[in-house]
């Protein structure tokens, strides 16, 4: 059986298990067990924007109303009609919210391969490519979880501060972010930190103001209902994880020297909203293969991993400092657990040092109908 959360499309708080019968594999197909994978702000944001973006499209549930969720995680191969994949194969990427999949690799590198289902085929291949771990430079199995956790957020980041580098911060020296406690934010602001001249401010819930002031990484920290004590006269651009559309109206309104208003997320999901008749500049949603191609171009593809891996290295190094971690990873098992660590990442509750990493089997099972890996290969 395949064990596979849904989410209510159009009401994000409701989440069932559904339990089918294995799928047969075709020739040239794999199946993989799932797990870890991350569960976090960034999936909830695929989760607000799965029509506009396609993010229902990756994994559709069959059942209309009903979506799948995309996460960033790890699988093992468990069965396999391809030759050129092994059961036992470890594998990094872009994976439902279930307890195993079914991919078709095509484009086989010894790095890793494109899942060729005919449904992807239209969808950014970016999304559509599976790390082979045994030949990943960014892999270690100790690290895992902090790879699930911060690797797809961290490119975001990295990918953020380059964008906004690369247009000369349009001409702000203040870069403004919201729900600065996330992960792709503070991120986002360990880059930006780098940049001579640049102040880095956030603002974040008052709860959360203390976490972020912590990391070091910010210039200045604001609760949101402080935005007031900025002043109104400040050239900057506002990077906006939040997607909290009173929110985004006040910064507008406020800060006549706004230079550009870049839309990333959505963690506050119970106050999204248009961005029509603001003043300003009008918000322009960032997305990140466009920036990736953009690079590739620029710098070749091996330019862009080189500095990436050396970008990551770093950054993965302060986060999981065992003497004063940013992150703590939080392992949860099995399908209940499972649903309620979503419903406390989508209501917003929890420690930020908390990461969620989650896995539908329990401890040690493999799902039904399939033999586990290796374990030097789990």
């Amino acid at each position: 059986m395949t064990d596979t959360l849904l989410v209510r499309q159009d009401a994000l708080d409701q989440i069932r298990l559904r339990s089918a019968p294995d799928a047969a594999l075709q020739s040239g197909q794999v199946r993989a067990r799932i797990g870890p994978f991350a569960l976090t702000a960034n999936n909830i944001t695929y989760a607000a924007f799965g029509d506009a973006m396609h993010y229902w499209d990756f994994f559709p549930s069959g059942e209309a109303g009903w979506g799948v969720v995309p996460v960033w995680g790890f699988a093992s191969v468990v069965q396999s009609t391809h030759p050129g994949v092994a059961v036992g194969e470890r594998l990094y990427g872009y994976f439902p919210m279930a307890d195993q999949v079914v991919l078709q690799p095509e484009r086989l590198r010894p790095d890793g391969f494109a899942d060729a289902a005919p449904h992807r085929a239209a969808l950014h291949a970016v999304y559509n490519r599976y790390t082979r771990c045994a030949a990943d430079p960014f892999y270690t199995a100790g690290s895992e979880d902090l790879q699930a956790l911060l690797r797809p957020l961290f490119t975001t980041s990295w990918l953020i501060d380059d964008f906004l580098a690369d247009n000369g911060f349009f001409g702000a020296g203040t870069v403004l972010l919201s729900s600065a406690s996330s992960k792709t934010a503070y991120g986002t602001a360990f880059h930006l930190a780098q940049r001579p001249g640049i102040q880095v401010l956030g603002l974040t819930s008052a709860a959360n103001v203390g976490f972020c002031e912590s990391l070091g990484c910010y210039s200045r920290v604001l609760a949101y209902d402080a935005l007031e004590e900025l002043a109104a006269d400040t050239a900057c651009v506002y990077v906006d994880f939040a997607g909290n559309a009173g929110l985004r109206q006040r910064i507008h309104t406020q800060l006549p020297q706004l230079r550009y208003s870049c839309s990333v997320g959505g963690t506050h999901v119970e106050q999204l909203g248009g961005a029509k008749d603001l003043p300003g500049p009008r918000p322009t949603l960032f997305f990140a293969p466009a920036q990736i191609k953009k690079r590739s171009e620029d710098w070749g593809a091996d330019g862009l991993q080189q500095r990436l891996l050396a970008a990551w290295t770093a950054f993965a190094a302060r986060v999981g400092d065992p003497a004063d971690p940013w992150l703590r990873p939080r392992h949860h098992h099995g399908a209940q657990a499972a649903q309620e660590a979503y419903r406390a990442v989508l209501a917003g509750r929890g420690d930020p040092r908390e990461g969620h990493m989650l896995a539908l089997f329990t401890a040690g099972a493999a799902p039904s109908g399939t033999r586990p890996p290796p374990a030097a290969a789990a």
